[in-house]
């Protein structure tokens, strides 16, 4: 082992590994099965796989441009006019990303300068606040009020300051699988009025919602969208978030400064996929009926878990449960998901770390986007305790 000689100074001397590198990697070190990090366990669709081959055999393997191909970016703004009613120009305001994550980093990236202050809602995504720290802003945390998870937001209007660059709001929401409704949107309408407040909707679970909830994307509201980078993932909609393969939204001038981070920090997206799934979005069926899928997917592990000693309210969005432990063990979050890996073999996410001082409830987070099989095996091993 060798080590840099001189003096280093960290940029991010608070952050470790994050907790899905850890808990999944427990979970491959002792057997257990994986509901910890966000990723199904079923194969994504054979015809998308031979659409990736058919542009890899027909030479499509070299740099596609910047923003992404046109074809994509074309079909990507159809569906947001025959889904939430807005048009998106495929040349200005369109640009296909290296996944979710790298799209929320590079908009932050984009429009925040040092001391520039961006409300974050808590329990968050772990990507959020370092992204905002890389930039030198600072991260201002409102907590989601539980049991619902929902947003004050009068206390929202009084941590608004001249500072207030942007607001960050995730919905469907992971960790809690809470879903932001149109009150939400109006209120944070009327806050950002007449303000330089930008806003960056993470948007990747958008359809992935259920009991006849109507996702409301920044989208559906034009005085919202003009103030907008608003991020989706091809990953979770298609089951392949290995493809790392997602998109941004906004206006033409908040695009044209996110593309001056983005040309230099990836310059451009897998060729091939972007191809296939240009071709595969034809297909409608195939992201509109993901939330029934999903729906089925999370009804069945909850009904596995009702004889179960854990609380918990069905989620109304992603494919994350939340479930209670505090009639098992007064344990720690984070202790007792590492103990439920290691001796009864299913791992799971302790949702304290979702905050950036850690509030511990005594609640983990699940992902349900497995077999069948899979859910039947955890289940039965939870049930036990």
């Amino acid at each position: 082992m060798i080590n840099f000689p001189g003096t280093l100074r960290s940029k991010l001397p608070r952050a470790g590994t994050t907790i899905f590198t850890i808990m999944s990697g427990l979970a491959n070190e002792v057997g257990a099965i994986n509901l910890s990090q966000g990723f199904p366990n079923f194969e994504t669709s054979p015809e998308l796989i031979s659409l990736v081959n058919k542009y890899m055999k027909k030479g499509h393997n070299q740099y596609a441009p910047m923003a992404g191909i046109m074809s994509l970016r074309e079909v990507i703004s159809q569906k947001m006019e025959d889904t939430y009613g807005l048009k998106y120009d495929p040349e200005t305001e369109i640009t296909i990303t290296a996944g979710g994550t790298q799209a929320i980093y590079t908009a932050i990236s984009a429009v925040i300068h040092p001391d520039d202050e961006v409300i974050v809602f808590e329990p968050a995504y772990d990507c959020y606040a370092p992204a905002i720290e890389m930039s030198g802003g600072i991260p201002v945390y409102s907590q989601l009020k539980s049991p619902l998870y929902n947003i004050d937001w009068n206390e929202v209007k009084k941590l608004i300051t001249p500072k207030t660059r942007m607001i960050m709001i995730n919905s469907p929401h992971n960790p809690t699988g809470a879903v932001l409704n149109s009150n939400d949107l109006l209120q944070l309408e009327k806050i950002t009025r007449n303000t330089d407040i930008i806003i960056l909707s993470d948007e990747v679970y958008e359809h992935i919602i259920f009991d006849g909830i109507e996702h409301q994307s920044i989208a559906k509201y034009p005085k919202l969208a003009e103030r907008s980078f608003i991020i989706f993932s091809f990953g979770k909609t298609y089951h392949t978030t290995g493809w790392k393969t997602g998109y941004c939204l906004a206006p033409a001038n908040l695009m044209t400064e996110f593309r001056r981070v983005h040309q230099f920090n990836v310059f451009c997206v897998n060729t091939p996929i972007q191809y296939a799934v240009a071709e595969y979005m034809q297909n409608k069926d195939a992201y509109l009926e993901l939330a029934n899928f999903y729906q089925k997917k999370r009804d069945y592990f909850t009904s596995l878990l009702k004889q179960s000693k854990f609380k918990f309210t069905p989620a109304s969005g992603s494919y994350f449960q939340l479930l209670n432990y505090s009639k098992i063990t007064n344990e720690k979050d984070t202790d007792y998901a590492i103990r439920l890996t290691k001796e009864v073999g299913v791992a799971s996410v302790p949702t304290s770390v979702f905050y950036h001082k850690p509030i511990d409830n005594k609640i983990l987070r699940f992902c349900f986007a497995k077999t069948d099989e899979t859910l039947e095996k955890a289940a039965e091993k939870l049930c036990i305790l």
